[in-house]
Order: C-alpha cells, then structure tokens, then sequence
C-alpha cells in the first residue's frame, strides 16, 4: 500500500470550504502517480517502453468532504493485473484513519507506437506490489446511457484539456460534465466509463440527463460515439 499526507487547501474547495469532486479525483490520480514514480514505473520509464495506462473506468464513492485546511492521508493499492488489465483502489482518511472516500479503478495497458495492448509484465507487476481488495460496493464498470437526455453546447478540446500522453486527461474529461450538475448537487458517488482517447481540436458533443438523484453526462464525438460516460449519485448531507 502506497500513502502520502496532505492538508486540504483552499483552491482545492468549494463555495462551502468543502473538498470538491475534482480535487478529490486529482488527489487519487496525483497519488497513482507518486506511487509509480517511487517504484520507478513512472512517466520516463513508460516513454522510454512505449507504453500508457489508460483509465477505463473510475467509481469513486464520498462518506464525507473534508474541509479546509483539514489533514488528510491518501492511499493507493493495486488489487488485480490479468492480461492487459490492472486493478486499482483509492482511498482517502482523516489523520485517526476513518474513511472519508473509497475508490477503484480499472485500467488498460497499450502500446502507444501501436495503440494496442500489451500484457503487464511479470518486472511491472512485481514493481507495483499486489495487495488486497479494499472493501467497499463495487458497481458494474458500464453504465447505461437513459433517454431523453438534453444536447448541449459542444466542447472543443483545448491544450490545457491534456496531460502528458497528449490526450485528454481522465480528470478534465469529469470537470467538464461536472459544469452540467444543477447548483446544490452534492455528489454522492461518480461513476466514469472511459470509451475512447480525445485529443487537441476534438469536438465534444455533450448529452446530459438529471434527475431528482441521479445525473448522466455523455460526451460523444460527431459521429455519437462516447468518448466518456458519467453518472453521478447524490447525497443530501456530506
């Protein structure tokens, strides 16, 4: 298990003082990437193999939003790698260790001269460590897509959408659907399923369903192919 401690900081809250979604994702995502670095299976060693983890799907369920100036532990354990594919919980808790927000993931390996994948080597597994599952209710990676979503304004992908593969990063991909949540939405538990990779110029064509409790936001390409799905649980107190 990999962890790191942190204090929440005020550019990382909302209008409340409270942790937002997108931070607490960046904490998660920032944490896989010390983890990696650390082991020396990090950003250089994936250049030089031609290789990316690519996020296929991300359940991130909240007990409760820190708040400013809170100190908090963030942790990471791979769980699982079969084939191509790799196995990776989260977590966030205070400094006496309750649990503020549990998460799992599920990734891809790919060549990135080829675009395919590739199988997770014996060295890269070794390297990560394997540890046991977190508890927490795990939900089906795919989400259905309800009708009678509403279209709205198209997205153009801008350079400060990308991160270092060059491709939309995992974290813009949810601020961007986060921007169609009805004020007063406090989200209970996100749900993404990532379908296909969105680079610079890419025209994204959002599609957004709310409901009393539940909000869906897909972002498709021209043609009505998802680039990602997201759905959004609420919760009245956090």
């Amino acid at each position: 298990m990999y962890t790191f401690d942190s204090r929440i900081r005020y550019s990382e809250t909302d209008s409340e003082g409270k942790l937002t979604m997108a931070s607490l994702l960046n904490y998660f995502q920032d944490c896989s990437t010390f983890h990696s670095e650390d082991v020396q299976l990090g950003v250089d060693y994936f250049k030089e193999q031609h290789l990316v983890w690519v996020l296929c799907s991300w359940q991130i369920v909240v007990e409760r939003y820190p708040r400013f100036g809170e100190s908090v532990i963030i942790g990471t354990q791979p769980y699982g790698m079969k084939g191509f594919m790799g196995f990776r919980n989260f977590f966030m808790t205070t400094e006496d260790g309750k649990y503020l927000a549990k998460a799992n993931s599920i990734w891809s390996l790919l060549n990135t001269d080829t675009g395919k994948p590739v199988s997770v080597s014996e060295e890269m597994a070794l390297g990560y460590g394997i540890g046991e599952k977190l508890e927490m209710e795990y939900a089906p990676r795919k989400i259905a897509v309800p009708e009678g979503g509403i279209p709205r304004e198209v997205i153009v992908v801008k350079q400060h959408h990308l991160d270092t593969n060059h491709h939309v990063n995992n974290g813009r991909f949810v601020d961007m659907t986060m921007d169609f949540l009805p004020s007063g939405f406090a989200i209970g538990q996100l749900r993404a399923e990532y379908k296909k990779q969105a680079f610079l110029d890419d025209l994204l064509m959002p599609c957004v369903m709310v409901g009393e409790d539940k909000a869906v936001v897909s972002l498709t390409d021209e043609g009505g192919a998802p680039y990602v799905v997201v759905e959004f649980l609420k919760k009245e107190e956090l």
